[in-house]
């Protein structure tokens, strides 16, 4: 189980956000285009991630859509729907830390003769990647745990191989104890990396 959690959950749940920050990034910076289309297009896709089941998603991606001609193995359609989860709660984050960043900085920027992209991207996004960090590291540990439900589309991750062995043992206590002892580590490692984290911005915020 550790094994597989080492070989598949972690790199599954990291490929998983680094894909769903780029969804986030794209749709928080579409619902603030001014752009109604952009905007309303970013607004069905969060409210449709966040007011469906997870496990909804995965079966969707999986089953579903071979129906329609479309056929991904286990590992991609996982890493498909664990992205556009991922994508549809942080855009919401993104948007709130860019919107919390004091309207001044972009004055500020426009006066020394910067276009509206190039302040986003050099002034802007990192204000807001300070104050988001909390909120995303949430989401990242919140998808480490995620990553069980795609055993229901046989993805041999860390709870994947706790039900082969449990159902070869019958030793289903200790087996879902001893899993979710290593989801818990692997939980308690990336929390004492994010309050690492924090306190290094917050350093470098107070200099």
């Amino acid at each position: 189980m550790l094994s597989a959690g080492l070989a598949v959950t972690m790199p599954l749940a990291l490929v998983s956000f680094a894909i769903g920050l780029f969804l986030a990034v794209a749709a928080a910076l579409m619902r603030i285009s001014g752009s109604r289309v952009l905007s309303g297009i970013a607004r069905v896709y969060i409210s449709a991630i966040r007011g469906t089941p997870l496990l909804v998603q995965i079966f969707i991606v999986f089953y579903g859509l071979p129906q329609v001609g479309v056929r991904i193995e286990e590992f991609p359609a996982a890493i498909i729907a664990l992205s556009l989860n991922v994508g549809g709660y942080a855009a919401e984050v993104i948007r709130a830390a860019i919107l919390s960043v004091p309207k001044g900085q972009w004055e500020a920027a426009f006066t020394v003769g910067l276009s509206r992209a190039t302040a986003l991207r050099r002034i802007i996004l990192p204000q807001a990647a300070r104050v988001s960090v909390p909120p995303l590291s949430n989401t990242f540990i919140s998808l480490v745990k995620d990553t069980s439900l795609v055993a229901t589309i046989t993805v041999t991750e860390l709870f994947r191989v706790a039900q082969n062995i449990a159902a070869f043992s019958y030793e289903f206590m200790i087996i879902y104890i001893e899993a979710a002892v290593i989801y818990w580590l692997f939980c308690l490692v990336l929390s004492i990396g994010q309050d690492r984290i924090e306190r290094r911005l917050d350093r470098r915020v107070a200099h």
